[in-house]
């Protein structure tokens, strides 16, 4: 067997079964789950109606490059969400099956294990296929810690200069789970830099760009390379590749559709390889997912409801614990040391007298420079209609008020 997989943590749900073992939780509420990351929006009539028009194609193969009228699709929508100029849909976009495989497939495309000690540098907390890509490759990650004083930003300057000449990929989430954080500007040019003179691959994860919670929406990766000049020349968006998905942005999370854009040369590579071992999404899926890029009119009601449920539920969770609105994406990302207990302490106990689950903010992170930064916190995820929210925030409030009368 491939020895990479004993490196392999358990993924913080498999945690949180084993913490709930032998928990009953109380009888008189119904159960409430803010824990998984999973939509709960409907899905919109109109991408229900294309994936049944689109069954047709189930009598044809599906090439591995998408159908040409899905790539044009989305380069369109990169084009207007994020101002860029003319996208090539032949070579610098790639339909994908969701982004987690995408994300996950991307290392073993990128590393190049007979280099000494690669590695692949990931925000701590992170989403765990990038740990899980980088043993599976022959990588070791390396993790930078989301620091609270800079709004959950990683400091990469802080990374020590013989780490870098080691890296070959680096992922980041931006807006970022489970913090919610945003990339500026800045942050950007400070990346591309260390790129440029280390020659590593940045794999940007985009999934919640069209949750936010402000006027202004979040700043794209390609949107940054191109204001700062890197859109055009002989190898536009150099060393640049971006991931992002239907399932957040349009409620679909069980279509599986995404795509992978930017860096014309790393997409030929990575569509080599999922030549071999990525599955080719289905023709149904294509037609639906062509009909979800073109429209705008459902994510603009979809952030409005997620609008209207952090404003009522965020006031609420202040009364008894530290957490702000985030930038961005549904999860609250709570420090809970104001209840006395651990992370860990509070989920089970929450879940055994409110029925409402959380995460453990320690699940998702890992221990870098003597701490875990997800030590204390919770995640929330807001993503079911918005009484439910509400009802789920009133018994956490409930369940810390009780704490303290004891």
């Amino acid at each position: 067997m491939n020895p990479h997989l004993d490196k392999l943590h358990p993924y913080p749900f498999e945690k949180l079964r084993q913490l709930f073992a032998g928990v009953t939780p109380n009888p008189d509420y119904a159960a409430i789950s803010l824990g998984i990351g999973e939509p709960k929006h409907p899905t919109p009539p109109f991408i229900q109606k294309a994936l049944a028009h689109g069954v047709a194609g189930l009598a044809n193969y599906p090439t591995t490059a998408g159908s040409d009228a899905l790539r044009g699709a989305i380069a369109g929508w990169l084009e207007r969400r994020y101002g860029v100029p003319a996208l090539n849909p032949a070579t610098q976009v790639l339909p994908v099956n969701g982004s987690r495989e995408a994300l996950f497939g991307i290392a073993h495309c990128v590393i190049d294990a007979s280099k000494p000690a690669p590695l692949i540098v990931c925000p701590n907390p992170f989403y765990q296929i990038y740990e899980g890509a980088a043993y599976l490759a022959g990588a070791e990650p390396y993790f930078v810690n989301s620091e609270p004083g800079r709004n959950f930003g990683c400091d990469y300057a802080s990374v020590p200069a013989d780490i870098w000449p080691r890296v070959q990929l680096l992922y980041l989430c931006t807006p970022g789970n489970p913090t919610g954080a945003t990339l500026s500007l800045d942050d950007w040019k400070q990346l591309f830099a260390l790129s440029d003179q280390y020659g590593f691959v940045i794999a940007a994860d985009e999934c919640y760009s069209e949750i936010y919670h402000t006027s202004a929406a979040p700043l794209g990766a390609l949107e940054a390379a191109h204001q700062l000049g890197r859109s055009g020349g002989e190898t536009p968006y150099a060393k640049l590749i971006v991931f992002s998905s239907l399932s957040k942005r349009s409620n679909v999370p069980g279509m599986r559709s995404g795509f992978v854009a930017g860096d014309a040369a790393v997409i030929k590579k990575f569509l080599l390889y999922r030549t071999y071992c990525g599955g080719a999404m289905s023709p149904p899926v294509q037609a639906a997912s062509i009909a979800a890029w073109g429209d705008e009119a459902h994510v603009q009601e979809n952030r409005v409801k997620y609008r209207e449920k952090f404003a009522l539920v965020t006031p609420l969770l202040k009364e008894v614990m530290d957490v702000e609105l985030p930038d961005a994406g549904f999860y609250l990302w709570a420090d809970v040391r104001r209840s006395g207990l651990s992370d860990t302490e509070f989920a089970r106990r929450l879940y055994a007298e409110y029925n409402v689950t959380v995460l453990p903010g320690s699940y998702l992170a890992r221990d870098a420079r003597g701490i875990n930064p997800g030590s204390n916190r919770i995640r929330m995820a807001l993503v079911a209609e918005v009484d439910e929210g509400v009802e789920a925030a009133q018994r956490i409030v409930q369940f810390c008020k009780s704490l303290k009368s004891h």
